[in-house]
C-alpha cells in the first residue's frame, strides 16, 4: 500500500521577526525611517538596523542613489524584513507615519540639503515631513572642520535635529558606533526629565607601593546599567568612572583613588541629582616608595577613608547612595547609612550581587519607606531606581 504524503504550507518567518525585541522593548511600537547615504560607513547599516529591531523597533530603510553603490537594497530588506525605499513613487512613501528619521551615515552633502530644505532624493524629502530627525555624520576630518559644515551642524541643532557625535580619528570623522547610535535613538523616544544628573561608578584603587594596590571587587555592571538608564531618560548627565569601562556615548571623567575623587568634588558644579553607586574603598594606606620586597611578612595599617557621600551632599538637591552588605541586618544598616550620610535614597543590595548580571535590591527613601524590592537583572534594578527618583 502506497503512503500518502500531505504537504502542509510552511509559514515563512522573516529573520528580522526572530530577533525583534530580543534585547528590550524600549522601542516597541516605534517606526524608524532609516536613511542611508553614500558614505563607506553605509556598510554598517545592516548591523544598526538589526540592533534597533532587537530593541523592538520597526525599521524601514531609505537609500540614496550613492548608498546603493556601497550596499544593496536586498541587504537592507534582509536586515529589516521590508523593501528598502530608494525612489519615491505614487505611494507617497515620504509621508509614512514614522516616529523618527535616523540618517546614519550622513554625508556633508546630505546635511547641507536637510538644513536648507532641499528635497532632491528620498532621504532629504523624508526630512521635510519627519517628526524627529537624528543625524550621525560621517566624512573626512577636514570636511568636518570646514566652517560651512560646522555652521550646518549648528543650524541643524537649532532646528531641533539631534547630532550623534562622530569619532574623530585617523583623519576621519567616523560615524558613531552601533551602540552609541542605538542609545541616541532610544534616548530620543524615552527622554522625559530636564534635571542634571551625575552618576559615580566603578571602584577605587589605593596604592600600597608603586606596584601594588588594595581595591574593592566590582564589575561595574550596576553602574553601567544606571548610566544607560539615566542617559536615556534625562536631558543632561555626566559620569565619573573608576576602574571600569564606561559607555562611549556619555560625557565622562575618570578617577583612580579616593584622592582623585576628592579632587573632582572640589571642582564640581551642582547637579540636581547625584547617584553614587561606586565601590569606594573604606580604607586608605600610607603608600611606600618603590616596591616592597617580597618573601617576608609586612604590616599594612588600614586607615578609615573620608566619607565621599557627605562631601557630595552640598552639591545636589537629591543624593542617592548604595549600601552593600550581607542580607542579615542589611535593611537596618542601609537605613543607618541613609541617616549618617544625609542622603535622600539608599539602595540596599546583597553581597551575592557582586560580579553578577542579576541581583536583589531594596530602594528606601528618607521616610524609611521601602519604595521597591527588586529581584532580577541590573538593568531592571536601574529602571526601578530611576522610577523611584
Amino acid at each position: 500500500m502506497e503512503k500518502c504524503l500531505f504537504l502542509l504550507p510552511i509559514k515563512n518567518v522573516h529573520p528580522s521577526e526572530k530577533i525583534k525585541a530580543s534585547k528590550s522593548k524600549k522601542l516597541d511600537g516605534i517606526t524608524i525611517a532609516y536613511g542611508i547615504t553614500g558614505s563607506i560607513a553605509a556598510v554598517e547599516s545592516v548591523k544598526i538596523a538589526r540592533e534597533l529591531i532587537r530593541h523592538g523597533a520597526d525599521v524601514v530603510a531609505i537609500m540614496s542613489r550613492d548608498a546603493m553603490d556601497i550596499i544593496t537594497p536586498d541587504a537592507l530588506k534582509f536586515a529589516t524584513g521590508r523593501d528598502a525605499i530608494h525612489k519615491l513613487t505614487g505611494n507617497v512613501e515620504h509621508l509614512m507615519d514614522a516616529d523618527l528619521l535616523l540618517i546614519a551615515p550622513c554625508t556633508a552633502n546630505t546635511l547641507a540639503k536637510v538644513v536648507n530644505g532641499i528635497a532632491d532624493n528620498p532621504i532629504t524629502t523624508f526630512a521635510l515631513a519627519a517628526k524627529k530627525i537624528l543625524i550621525a555624520p560621517s566624512m573626512d576630518e577636514k570636511m568636518y572642520a570646514n566652517k560651512t559644515v560646522k555652521n550646518n551642524l549648528k543650524m541643524a541643532e537649532k532646528m531641533g535635529i539631534t547630532i550623534i557625535p562622530p569619532k574623530v580619528e585617523e583623519e576621519k570623522a567616523k560615524m558613531a558606533d552601533m551602540e552609541t547610535i542605538t542609545e541616541y535613538v532610544i534616548r530620543s523616544m524615552r527622554m522625559e526629565r530636564k534635571e542634571s544628573v551625575l552618576v559615580i561608578g566603578g571602584y577605587t584603587m589605593e596604592a600600597i607601593d608603586d606596584v601594588r594596590v588594595i581595591a574593592n571587587n566590582s564589575s561595574g555592571r550596576m553602574a553601567n546599567a544606571i548610566i544607560r538608564e539615566v542617559f536615556e531618560r534625562f536631558h543632561e548627565m555626566e559620569a565619573w568612572c573608576g576602574n571600569i569601562d564606561c559607555p562611549p556615548y556619555v560625557k565622562t571623567k575618570r578617577f583612580r583613588s579616593i584622592d582623585d575623587l576628592i579632587s573632582l568634588i572640589k571642582k564640581m558644579k551642582k547637579y540636581d541629582i547625584i547617584i553614587n553607586c561606586a565601590a569606594i574603598s573604606d580604607f586608605t594606606v600610607d603608600k611606600r616608595k618603590g616596591k616592597i620586597s617580597s618573601g617576608r611578612e609586612h604590616e599594612i595599617i588600614l586607615k578609615p577613608a573620608p566619607r565621599i557621600n557627605k562631601m557630595l551632599r552640598n552639591n545636589t538637591d537629591k543624593l542617592v547612595i548604595f549600601k552593600l552588605d550581607e542580607k542579615k541586618n542589611l535593611l537596618k544598616k542601609a537605613m543607618e547609612r541613609l541617616n549618617s550620610d544625609n542622603a535622600d535614597i539608599v539602595v540596599a543590595n546583597t553581597l551575592k550581587s557582586m560580579g553578577e548580571s542579576t541581583g536583589e535590591a531594596w530602594i528606601i527613601d528618607k521616610s524609611m519607606d521601602i519604595k521597591a524590592h527588586v529581584k532580577g537583572s541590573k538593568e531592571k534594578i536601574a529602571k526601578e531606581l530611576i522610577d523611584a527618583i
